[in-house]
C-alpha cells in the first residue's frame, strides 16, 4: 500500500460519525398522576387553584405530536410573554404556533372575550384592604372551618385593591410545600403591586409557629427582590386571627 493510500485509510477510520438524533418526549396528561392532571386538580380544589399554564392548557385539551396540552400552554405563555400577551396575539397569531389550529384559536380568542365582558359587567366596587381585620374579613367565611390548612394570596394595586384571590396550596404549611415561586409567579402575571398571604390553622388556635414565622420572613425578602412588596400573613383561626406584621416578624 503506498503512503498516500495508507494516509487516506487512516483518515477515514478516525473521522466521528454523526451524533445520533435527540429523541424528546413530552409526558402527556394522560400519563400524568391522576392528581397532578389540571381537570382533576380543578375539580378537587376549585380554578383558583391552577396556575394560568394549567387553566390554558384545559382550553387547549390536547397538545401536539412534539408537546402535551400543558407543554403547549407553556410554550404559548414563553412564546408571547404572558397571558396578557397571549389574549392579544389574536387568531391570526395564534395560528403560526404549531399545534394551534383554527378551532383552539378560536377558543381561546373567545375565553379571552368572555373574560372581558365580565370584567365589563362587574358593577362591585373593588375591596380595599386598610388593615389586619380587613383581611380577616374577606377570608374568615371560607377558611374558618377547613379541616386543612389552605394558603392564599390576595393580589393588590397601587391603591390596596384586591385585584385576585388565588390559592397556593392546601396541606401541611412548611418551607418545602411553600415555595416564593408559587407565591409571586401569579402575582408578576396578574401585575400586582403587593400582596398578602394568609392562612388557617383548623385547631381554630391562630398563633404562629416557628414555621410560619420563618415561611413569612423568607417570603418577604423575596417580594423586595421582586419588587412586590410583601404587605402581612395573616393566620384565621376560629373567630380569631393574628397579623404577623403587627406582631413585628416582618
Amino acid at each position: 500500500m503506498t503512503r498516500k493510500k495508507k494516509e487516506a485509510t487512516l483518515s477515514a477510520e478516525i473521522v466521528s460519525p454523526d451524533p445520533p438524533a435527540i429523541v424528546r418526549y413530552s409526558v402527556t396528561i394522560r400519563e400524568m398522576p391522576s392528581e397532578e392532571r389540571p381537570r382533576e386538580r380543578l375539580k378537587k380544589h376549585g380554578a383558583a387553584a391552577l396556575s394560568t399554564t394549567e387553566l390554558l392548557a384545559i382550553q387547549l385539551r390536547i397538545g401536539n405530536k412534539e408537546r402535551s396540552a400543558v407543554g403547549l400552554a407553556e410554550f404559548l405563555m414563553s412564546e408571547f410573554s404572558g397571558l396578557r400577551g397571549v389574549a392579544n396575539a389574536g387568531i391570526d397569531g395564534l395560528r403560526k404556533v404549531k399545534g394551534i389550529g383554527p378551532v383552539k384559536a378560536i377558543e381561546i380568542a373567545a375565553a379571552v372575550e368572555l373574560g372581558k365582558r365580565l370584567a365589563v359587567l362587574s358593577d362591585e366596587p373593588k375591596i380595599t384592604i386598610r388593615s389586619p381585620a380587613d383581611i380577616a374579613n374577606l377570608l374568615m367565611p371560607e377558611l374558618r372551618d377547613m379541616k386543612k390548612e389552605c394558603l392564599k394570596a390576595i393580589h393588590l394595586d397601587t391603591k390596596n385593591q384586591v385585584l385576585k384571590v388565588i390559592t397556593i396550596s392546601v396541606g401541611i404549611l412548611n418551607s418545602s410545600l411553600v415555595h416564593p415561586r408559587e407565591v409571586f409567579q401569579e402575582a408578576i402575571t396578574s401585575s400586582a403591586c403587593s400582596l398578602i398571604v394568609a392562612h388557617n390553622h383548623p385547631s381554630g388556635d391562630p398563633t404562629p409557629s416557628p414555621e410560619d414565622k420563618s415561611i413569612t420572613r423568607r417570603l418577604h425578602e423575596c417580594g423586595e427582590l421582586l419588587g412586590i412588596e410583601l404587605l402581612d400573613h395573616v393566620i384565621v383561626g376560629d373567630n380569631r386571627w393574628v397579623s404577623l406584621k403587627e406582631s413585628g416578624v416582618i
